[in-house]
């Protein structure tokens, strides 16, 4: 979800308007609804400073609204609490440690496909290269376990001895 989204959703449930927020965050009378129906829409992207002022009106952690680098554990559970309000999530123990569940059925054919690619590159029956040429061109490279030819190949094909 983008940005503007985040706040929008956010603002909505604190039961601000565009003008009160604007107001809030420091911007002139006369264009503070503007300002933040800017952002909401994507006009404009408020720079880092911008999006700590909203989030502390908002009363929200800054990463609940900032675009996150899923580099960070923190961006990744705001990823998944952005993903929870679309597939409700379920978290479960497996084997001692903690699982996350999307009640989604394309996304259980999706995680099948990539868990037997993952298998594959364990196995080293596909090499490192494959499995990122499969990852970086999906879903072209996906074949639905089998069932038809990809878009794009990622695979080497097999050496010949003559």
């Amino acid at each position: 979800m983008a940005v503007g989204d985040r706040i929008k959703r956010i603002r909505i449930l604190r039961d601000l308007t565009q003008k009160e927020l604007g107001l809030a965050v420091g911007f002139e009378e006369n264009t503070a609804d503007v300002r933040i129906a800017q952002y909401e829409t994507g006009t404009r992207t408020p720079k880092e400073d911008m999006l700590k002022k909203i989030a502390a009106v908002l009363d929200v952690n800054f990463r609940a609204i900032y675009e996150p680098t899923l580099y960070a554990a923190e961006d990744v559970m705001y990823t998944l609490f952005e993903l929870d309000e679309h597939y409700d999530l379920s978290i479960h123990d497996f084997d001692g440690k903690k699982c996350v569940a999307f009640n989604y059925s394309l996304l259980d054919k999706f995680f099948a496909e990539w868990q037997v690619r993952k298998r594959d590159l364990a196995e080293k029956t596909i090499s490192r290269a494959e499995y990122m040429e499969w990852k970086l061109n999906w879903p072209q490279t996906a074949d639905d376990l089998g069932k038809h030819e990809p878009k794009k190949q990622w695979r080497k094909p097999p050496e010949t001895t003559d």
